[in-house]
């Protein structure tokens, strides 16, 4: 470990991320799920800061947490606190540690809450890597790694920074060149929040296994990824992928409002709609991000229109970004 404590703040970017594909291969005897899924990250981010606190040592002194944005819920129960505490827990006291001192942490909330786009886990890594540098302190891989899962399944992908195969419940990530370019994603948010527990439950209850076919399809998205696919390849397989989601049907089972969106939302935008993790988030593939963008402004007209139907008591959010290959 390294000593000497940044004196001015730590600013890291939390991207939201796709899954292009999301096989469950079965049930584990911890109670998880083995998943074999292909993740992306969205240049769509929210902005985390980090800095020593002022008058650091005082006695009774804690971290803090200032969000602004999209609600996250309480701050206590905020992953970027956990995650501090995480990686002071690591990197442990005694002489030749680093002091560990209180944090203040500054998160402006972009990416939608509860949404199947990892934000929560997107925030937790870049607190996690923030606060190591903040203190001046670092961690083997291995430390590193085992801090990020305590956190929560989707921590290490974020941590690895780059299109992903993410396997076990998330404790396996293996980096993919990815797609070359960066297509346009135009992301439909309901104002729904899908617990990925319940959904998971429900498939639990209602199918138990996953489907052999999807597994087939994300290994083999998984072999593409490996070499690099272009924008336009990764599009024309734009159908396959959105198929290729275990959850889907468990997800439109606890929120059924969400079969009248996904097929509003098809038949507004002429194109394939799939579904990103548990959900409740849509999406959509384009060349560019100017298309996604002239995409959201025809969405945004439906929804006002009553043809795309909104859930939650308001309308959903609708946002134009791209698929990010790289670190952040």
């Amino acid at each position: 470990m390294s000593n000497g404590a940044h004196a001015t703040p730590i600013v890291r970017l939390a991207p939201a991320k796709l899954n292009l594909t999301l096989a469950v291969i079965g049930r584990r005897a911890d109670g998880f799920h083995d998943l074999h899924s292909v993740f992306v990250l969205l240049a769509l981010a929210d902005r985390l800061s980090l800095a020593i606190a002022a008058g650091a040592g005082r006695t009774g002194q804690h971290d803090t947490l200032h969000v602004r944005g999209h609600d996250a819920g309480p701050v206590a129960d905020n992953l970027v606190l956990r995650a501090i505490a995480a990686a002071r827990a690591a990197v442990g006291e005694g002489p030749g540690r680093p002091a560990t001192l209180p944090l203040a942490a500054r998160l402006e909330k972009v990416i939608p809450v509860a949404a199947g786009l990892g934000g929560g886990s997107s925030d937790a890594a870049a607190a996690l890597d923030g606060a190591l540098e903040a203190w001046g302190a670092e961690l083997d891989p291995d430390r590193r790694a085992s801090a990020a899962l305590a956190i929560g399944s989707d921590v290490p992908f974020f941590l690895a920074g780059s299109a992903s195969i993410v396997e076990g419940r998330g404790e396996r990530t293996t980096p993919l060149v990815g797609v070359q370019g960066q297509p346009g994603v135009l992301l439909v948010t309901p104002r729904v929040a899908l617990r990925t527990p319940d959904v998971f439950a429900v498939f639990a209850a209602t199918r138990g296994h996953g489907d052999g076919s999807i597994r087939m399809t994300s290994e083999h998205l998984a072999q593409e990824l490996a070499r690099g696919l272009s924008a336009a390849d990764l599009i024309a397989r734009a159908g396959v992928m959105a198929s290729a989601n275990d959850l889907l049907s468990a997800a439109l089972l606890v929120e059924p409002g969400l079969v009248g969106v996904k097929r509003a939302l098809a038949r507004t935008v002429g194109r394939v709609v799939g579904l990103t993790g548990s959900g409740p988030t849509l999406w959509t593939l384009y060349p560019s991000l100017a298309e996604a963008e002239s995409a959201a402004v025809v969405v945004r007209a439906a929804v006002e229109a009553g043809t795309v139907p909104s859930l939650g008591g308001g309308p959903p959010s609708i946002i134009a970004t791209t698929i990010h290959t790289g670190h952040t």
